[in-house]
């Protein structure tokens, strides 16, 4: 038996349990785990049993009982020395942005539900959600152009950071975030991490579904993804009028350096 226990929700749909659970296979440690279901009728009598808070995820050390993801990050972090980046003012800029996470884009939170083993899945895009995505994309882009030359993560090495936005990743996958370059490196860095893939095999293997998390099915889904079809082919459509403008202007150029060479 180990010295941990982390008590989890859903692989599917608990973005929250995810958190942690990514954190400590980093650190790799070695811990039990309880998975109770969301939204069961037991649920809540069985999260209270490890929980005051009546809340996923948990973790029990020895005689400590450590409830928030966030403060489950922040209690292994000082626990095994790691999961923090060394340098101070890196350390500061990965705590922002982690609390941050765990703060803020209530937009994305509610729109964007996490759902680990759906892909094509498309909603309407609100001002609130497309704000969230650009902020996530700007954080991103400038912990990786500031922080990131010593490895592939926000700070090089792996941090509570990255844990805390591997499900953004899940929702980005799975809904179609519009990113940047940059993001778009460090968002195949998040999905190609073996634990991750680990939670989602494990997610696949599960039968229940949540109603409130299956989010982008159905007509207005299929009109959503119309629509994007539709603007992409417009977009290339214009790309290529820009792209054949500046052909036809680069052409015009050398005409006239070549008449004015004569």
């Amino acid at each position: 038996m180990s010295d941990f226990t982390l008590v989890i929700g859903n692989r599917n749909y608990s973005s929250w349990s995810l958190r942690p659970w990514m954190l400590m296979r980093h650190l790799q440690l070695s811990f039990d785990e309880i998975l109770i279901p969301l939204d069961q009728p037991d649920t809540r009598a069985r999260i209270a049993q490890h929980s005051p808070a009546g809340r996923v995820p948990v973790l029990r050390h020895r005689d400590w009982v450590i409830w928030e993801s966030i403060a489950i990050g922040e209690f292994l972090c000082e626990l095994t020395g790691q999961g923090w980046p060394r340098e101070r003012g890196a350390r500061a800029m990965a705590r922002v942005v982690s609390a941050e996470m765990h703060a803020g884009f209530g937009a994305l939170r509610a729109q964007w539900p996490m759902n680990a083993r759906a892909t094509g899945r498309r909603t309407p895009m609100t001002p609130g959600l497309r704000a969230d995505i650009e902020r996530i994309d700007a954080l991103w882009s400038d912990c990786r152009r500031r922080h990131g030359a010593q490895g592939p993560w926000l700070f090089g090495d792996y941090s509570l950071a990255d844990a805390m936005y591997a499900p953004v990743a899940l929702r980005f996958r799975t809904y179609g975030a519009v990113l940047s370059a940059a993001a778009l490196a460090y968002l195949d860095t998040l999905l190609q991490d073996p634990p991750l893939l680990q939670w989602l095999r494990a997610a696949e293997l599960e039968t229940w579904s949540i109603a409130a998390g299956e989010a982008g099915l159905g007509p207005l889904a299929a009109d959503v993804a119309q629509a994007d079809a539709q603007r992409a082919d417009r977009d290339e459509h214009l790309a290529q009028e820009q792209q054949q403008a500046a052909d036809e202007g680069q052409h015009r150029d050398d005409e006239q350096g070549r008449d004015h060479g004569r």
